[in-house]
């Protein structure tokens, strides 16, 4: 198995303005979170939030520690967040096995030792998608499904963002110090997501795209409300959005998307809204 990192630096929304394109994708675009029988992470210094992918094929893959964090072991200081987006996978914590299917999402808390991830069928493997954030305390480990969330159906074809947003690693439904993440399916016909476009000071945010048809793309929206910006992505990429940065996007097919947070507290519904025609 082999480990990958790259560590991404906060940037002020001054500076954040002036970057081209090609600067934009490099500092808020990762293209790369699965490869055959590898661990890929970026760490970032938006609240330390650490997004990642694993993919084993051939062999389990350890969750290992990473140099940023001068750490032990992973978890030592941090709660991590999953889903799997592959085939069908296990993942054993401190030697208790959580069997994931697809779209099924794993919690676990702070100060386990010992993660590994495998796939059931090395000819369709899983593929396990994460972000980490620093924890205070531990707080138990815990599978959950689709069936656990809650669900929030919201927009309509006409206004082309009819979609579910399936809340699953909320203060609702799980305990955590304070990650929260959630999946949100598009509906046939719709593209839009996140609109009205919001901000939330409080807390960071990563996008990750998925069931976006071969050929299609995705249109990133971030930047500040008056100042935004764009990136062109494709399935299985993800995108950080700064805590002064809209999130929102479009695409030429429907698609699903995981997001994550990161901050000040656990209120989802924590959200500055911002009017369409105040968009620039």
């Amino acid at each position: 198995m082999k480990t990958n990192y790259e560590v991404r630096y906060a940037s002020h929304p001054e500076d954040a303005k002036h970057y081209d394109t090609a600067r934009l994708r490099k500092e808020h675009l990762i293209e790369k979170l699965f490869a055959a029988d590898e661990v890929n992470m970026v760490y970032t210094l938006y609240d330390r939030l650490v997004v990642g992918g694993a993919m084993p094929v051939k062999e389990a893959l350890k969750l290992e520690s990473i140099d940023p964090l001068k750490s032990d072991f992973f978890l030592s200081r941090r709660e991590l967040g999953m889903f799997n987006v592959g085939g069908a996978g296990k993942v054993v914590v401190e030697g208790e096995v959580f069997e994931l299917g697809y779209k099924e999402a794993l919690y676990i808390g702070a100060s386990n030792r010992n993660v590994v991830f495998e796939s059931v069928d090395a000819a369709n493997p899983a593929k396990f998608y994460f972000n980490s954030a620093p924890a205070h305390r531990n707080y138990p480990d815990r599978k959950i499904t689709k069936a656990d969330a809650i669900v929030m159906e919201l927009g309509s074809l006409e206004t082309a963002n009819h979609r579910n947003i399936n809340k699953m690693m909320v203060r609702e439904v799980i305990e955590t110090c304070q990650l929260q993440m959630g999946m949100t399916e598009l509906k046939t016909g719709s593209v839009w997501n996140t609109m009205p476009a919001h901000t939330h000071s409080r807390r960071m945010e990563a996008y990750f795209y998925f069931e976006v048809p071969e050929g299609e793309v995705v249109c990133h929206f971030m930047g500040e409300p008056t100042e935004t910006r764009h990136i062109w992505m494709q399935g299985d990429q993800a995108v950080i959005s700064p805590e002064w940065s809209i999130h929102s996007a479009a695409a030429t097919s429907n698609y699903t998307f995981i997001w994550g947070m990161a901050g000040e507290n656990l209120d989802y519904s924590d959200q500055d809204f911002r009017k369409h025609t105040e968009l620039r």
